[in-house]
């Protein structure tokens, strides 16, 4: 999976249609192996990112779970501990 794809399933406040649409953008991205597809290949990116987005929204509003949700910010803090264990503390 892409590194930039972030887990948007179980979250508090929900993931909202922003946060779907990025991740399908970087799916696609992915998958594409460009960034910024050519004028001949536009229509069909900017398809696929909307299918793709409506295929997670539908797959997120399906998924049950017994576990608690989780914040965003206490992710993201997971995520700060993680790295600063791996390459230390930010420097100022």
């Amino acid at each position: 999976m892409c590194r930039n794809i972030k887990r948007l399933h179980n979250f508090t406040p929900p993931a909202t249609a922003e946060e779907i649409h990025a991740a399908a953008l970087q799916y696609v991205r992915k998958i594409a192996g460009t960034t910024a597809p050519s004028q001949a290949n536009q229509a069909a990116f900017d398809a696929a990112v909307e299918q793709v987005a409506a295929a997670t929204a539908e797959l997120l509003d399906s998924l049950v779970t017994s576990a608690p949700p989780r914040t965003r910010e206490e992710e993201a803090a997971k995520h700060k501990a993680r790295n600063e264990k791996r390459f230390g503390p930010k420097a100022a």
